[in-house]
Formats: C-alpha cells, sequence, structure tokens
C-alpha cells in the first residue's frame, strides 16, 4: 500500500474534475495530490485528518484543501451510505498565471487560507444544493461555477483546519507509516493505546517513533490521540442529547471525567456542557 502520491484520475481535455464519491466509506487513506480540493458533504459524518490536524464532519460541511496536503475522511459506521461531491483543479488548470490576472484579485483571500485548509458549515444549504447541481452543467456552466465557488470562500466567514503552514516532503515509505499509525489510532482510540505496540508496528524504538511523528505531524503521538478522542467527543455530544458526560468521556477514551474536561477545554475551549448546550442552540 502507497497512499503518498495520489493521481486524481483526469483526461488530458479535463481541467476541471467533478467526483462523486457514494459508499459507506470514502476514500479514506491518507494521501495527497498535486490538485486543489473543494468538497460538500452531502450525507454522512466521521473524522476529517488534514494536515497536521483532526476534525469532524457531517452532513452541509464544505472543505477546501490546499495542494499537497496530506488528508482522509473516516466515515462513521453507518447503515446508510455517505455521499460527497468534490471539484479538483490546480493553479495552472487554466494556464500559467491565470489566477494572478487583476479579475481575479476578488478570489486571492481564498488561495491564501486553502494553504492551511479550510471548513465551512453551511447551515442554509447553500453549497450543497449548488454541488449537487454540478453534474447536470457543461464544461463552461462547471468552470463559472467554480469561479462562483472560489469568490464565495474568499468572501464568507471559514475556519482555518491548521494553525501554520504544513510542512511537505513525506515520502512514500513516511506515509505508509503515518497511514498505519492514523488507522490504528483511529480504530482504537476508545481503548488504551501503549506506545510500545504503535512503535512496534512500524518497526522503530519507542523514542525514535516519537521523534519521527513529532518531526512530521508537529505535535507529540499523544497529543494526536487526545484530539481524536476529543473530536469523537464532539459527535456525540452533538447527536446524543441523552448520554451523560461521564458516559461520552467513557466512550472517547478517557478514563476518568477529571482528564476528560481538561483535555476538553483545552482543545475546544468550552467544557463538555457549554459545547453540548452550543450545539443544540445551534
Amino acid at each position: 500500500m502507497k497512499p503518498y502520491p495520489f493521481k486524481i484520475p483526469k483526461t488530458p481535455q479535463e481541467n476541471i474534475i467533478l467526483q462523486e464519491d457514494k459508499g459507506f466509506t470514502f476514500f479514506n487513506k491518507l494521501h495527497y495530490h498535486k490538485e486543489i480540493q473543494i468538497s460538500c458533504i452531502i450525507k454522512g459524518e466521521g473524522k476529517f485528518i488534514v494536515g497536521n490536524s483532526i476534525h469532524t464532519y457531517t452532513a452541509g460541511d464544505t472543505f477546501a484543501i490546499g495542494s499537497n496536503i496530506p488528508h482522509l475522511f473516516q466515515s462513521r459506521k453507518n447503515d446508510y451510505k455517505s455521499h460527497m461531491i468534490s471539484i479538483f483543479f490546480s493553479v495552472t488548470s487554466f494556464g500559467d498565471g491565470f489566477f494572478t490576472i487583476p479579475e481575479m484579485q476578488e478570489i486571492k483571500p481564498f488561495f491564501d487560507k486553502i494553504k492551511f485548509g479550510i471548513s465551512l458549515n453551511d447551515k442554509y444549504n447553500t453549497y450543497k444544493n449548488l454541488f449537487l447541481q454540478l453534474h447536470n452543467e457543461n464544461r463552461f456552466q462547471l468552470f463559472i461555477s467554480l469561479l462562483f465557488i472560489l469568490k464565495s470562500l474568499s468572501k464568507v466567514p471559514v475556519k482555518l483546519l491548521n494553525n501554520q503552514l504544513y510542512q511537505k516532503g513525506l515520502s512514500s515509505h513516511q506515509g505508509e507509516r503515518l497511514q498505519l499509525i492514523f488507522d490504528y489510532v483511529i480504530n482504537n482510540f476508545q481503548n488504551e493505546i501503549r506506545l510500545n505496540t504503535v512503535a512496534n508496528m512500524v518497526h522503530m524504538s519507542p523514542n525514535a517513533f516519537c521523534r519521527f511523528f513529532k518531526q512530521r505531524s508537529n505535535k507529540s503521538f499523544f497529543t494526536f490521540i487526545t484530539e481524536v478522542r476529543i473530536a469523537h467527543a464532539c459527535q456525540l455530544l452533538a447527536e446524543n442529547r441523552d448520554y451523560y458526560i461521564t458516559e461520552i468521556a467513557q466512550k472517547s477514551g478517557f478514563n476518568t471525567i477529571s482528564n476528560f474536561n481538561k483535555h476538553f477545554k483545552s482543545i475546544k475551549g468550552v467544557n463538555p456542557s457549554d459545547y453540548q448546550k452550543s450545539m443544540i442552540i445551534n
């Protein structure tokens, strides 16, 4: 398995690639590609790793991922299929310098933001409805729709998915190692995860593994585990109003409620109860 890099399938005549993913899981392998990706979640929920950060996604979310930023969508196990529509293009799709001409200055903020990755929760389904119509458009209409999306994402408030530029340069072998680690953590975060176990998976000593992970992700391995657990807790808090906070802490892999509250507030800026109340209001 070599998830780095990933080649977006296209014909020589295609400058914009429109892709529709339907299934119980998306392409959940850590990968990157030179094309910029804008994706709208039509149906489904799960976790989304982009660069060195982890987030959750649900229906109505729109993401834009810059060129060569590693990412993966980990669909939550459901009895229904997930659905995502994506547009892929590059800064040279329409010729060198196209996006730098004076007429394109209005969308320059988009290209500045996607170096970090961005997300937008669309409460009014504006993007969802727009993406659902893309398959009915010819090439010219698709081009106009893309410019409209870029202009819109340049102006509306969005969330930056990373707090610093992602450092490129992962080799295929390094990508395989990170893929194994991410898969293991995402599938086992509810249980105790031992450093020796993960280090052995990638044939490293614990100290060498910790250095490897920190150098490639700009965070410690245990910080990453905590972020995965908090992301899962956020999903439970938003979707299961009948759960006690202690139950959510346990289901998210925390042994004590005090430890859960401390890490939740450190990452989200509020305590779990206030977060759940805000989700009810929204």
